[in-house]
Formats: C-alpha cells, structure tokens, sequence
C-alpha cells in the first residue's frame, strides 16, 4: 500500500512558524527557508512573534523597533516593526574587552548603532495613543547601545517586514552602553555615532537618522504594546531604531561603535552555542487578556 505525500502547507500557521524559528534558535541552527508559507501582513507577523514569545525560556526585559521601508509603509499600514529583547541577551558594555555577540552560522546578523530608553515608569494598560512628548515623560535615562539583529533565517530582511515581525523582530540581543547626559536638557547636544567593522567605517548617524526621532519610535511601541496587552514597564530598555544603519557581521568579525566622546562600545561575533533545554519564563505581558 502507497502511503499518498503530504501535502504542503498551504495557510500560515502561526504556531508552526513560532516552533520552527524557537527550536532553530535553541539549536543555534540556520533555517533554509522561511518554514512554510509567508504571513499575509504584520498581523499575521505578530501572532508568529507572540507564539514564540510564549515558547521562549526568557522574561521580555525590553523592545526593539525597527523602520519598515517607505515603499512598503502604505501596503503594511505601518511605519514601524517591533520585537522583543530577553533579558538573557541584554550585555553591559565592557571597556576593557569586546563583548562576544552570538551569531547562527549561515543564519542573519547584523550590528546597529542605537540610542536607547530605559523607562522609569510603568505605562497605563489603557492608553494606546501616545505622543513623543508623552513617551519622555516615562523614560529614566537615555543610553548608548549596539543592537544585534540576528536570526536563524539568512534572508530575513529580503523576505521583508512581516517575515521580520515574525521572528523576534530580527533580533538576538542588545549590549547596554552609558547613559548619555543631559540628553532631556540638551537634545542638540546628543551625540553622533559610527559604526565600524573590521575596523572599517560602516555608518554613521544620529538621532535625526530616525525619523521622527527616538522619541517617536517609544511612541509607536507603547501604543503598539498596549493594543497587545503588554504595556512597558519601569526597568524595560527600547531601542529606537538603526541610527547608523544596518551593517552585517560574520563569527570572526569584530565592531566598534562610537558615540562621541561618550561612549565606544566593542564587540566580536562569535558561532552561537545552542541553548540548555528548559521551561519557559514569565515576562511582562499583562494578565487581564
């Protein structure tokens, strides 16, 4: 008897994508390809990333977001894409030696410069309209930071935004620099930053790279978190967005990101490990929902 082939996947299957993307993860292993057909829009995006988030062994200790392209804004109904930071993967900076960035081999990473908030206080579960101003009123200090994107998937970026949204937001962790002062008092003052790999100049930027600015990009996240029933908390870090672009890195590859006289942060990718097995967390979701 002919056992008949079965058939592939022919609707996006949020938990199916969420498991596969953990578990390559976990293994520290790349993807092939996107595992099964792609989401529809960044709806369907988001409910790959909140599967996963449940699956994940790891308590959300802050936010990324991301710009989406402007060709693609109009059809995505967004500006922006998001996704979240486990605290097993926020590193503080070390000026005596390069912090080691995990990366997949054969899968995406990548270093950003970015300029990132750290709340001081928790935002109202109600409130899901913010404006900038609004958005500084909650945040403690504003910090320097590198983040790294990363996935197991090595054209994450190609496939777009609601691919990235369904993968953590394309990233794996975020190294904490220092805090920038009088940032509130001074915004003028904010200094510049640049990105080099190798020893090469990569990018450079600041916080008018962003469009909007960072506090534009808290804005959007506290609203688009509170619709998910994850309003931010005091103690949680935001980047703001690839201020000196996105520059790819490889194991082996060191980069060094300078903000000013503030801050240089150096680091050196190295081949991820795969991952102890292990129950999953809690994090900051709310539990009204």
């Amino acid at each position: 008897m002919t056992v008949p082939a079965a058939e592939p996947a022919t609707r996006f299957d949020p938990n199916a994508v969420a498991g596969a993307f953990v578990e390559a993860r976990r293994a520290a292993r790349a993807l092939p390809g996107f595992p099964g057909p792609l989401p529809a829009g960044l709806a369907q995006g988001y409910e790959a990333q909140e599967a996963a988030i449940r699956l994940w062994p790891d308590t959300v200790a802050g936010w990324k977001v991301g710009r989406i392209p402007e060709a693609l804004q109009a059809e995505l109904g967004a500006a922006r894409v998001m996704g979240p930071v486990f605290a097993g993967a926020v590193w503080l900076a070390d000026p005596a030696r390069p912090t080691p960035l995990p990366v997949i081999p054969g899968g995406f990473s990548a270093v950003e410069a970015e300029y990132v908030f750290r709340l001081g206080a928790d935002a109202p579960g109600d409130k899901v309209d913010w404006t900038p101003e609004e958005a500084l009123a909650l945040v403690e200090d504003m910090l320097t930071g590198v983040e790294l994107a990363g996935s197991p998937l090595s054209t994450i970026n190609v496939l777009g935004p609601k691919v990235v949204a369904s993968d953590f937001g394309n990233n794996a962790g975020l190294i904490v620099g220092p805090p920038i002062p009088d940032w509130r008092e001074r915004p003028d003052a904010i200094p510049p930053c640049e990105a080099y790999v190798d020893g090469k100049l990569a990018g450079r930027g600041s916080p008018r790279s962003i469009p909007g600015g960072p506090a534009a990009s808290l804005a959007f996240l506290l609203g688009a978190c509170a619709r998910r029933g994850r309003p931010l908390k005091a103690g949680q870090m935001v980047t703001t967005g690839a201020a000196s672009g996105i520059h790819d890195i490889e194991a082996g590859q060191t980069a060094r990101i300078v903000f000013g006289d503030v801050a240089e942060i150096r680091c050196e990718a190295v081949p991820a490990a795969p991952k102890d097995q292990g129950g999953s967390t809690d994090d900051h979701r709310s539990r009204t929902d």
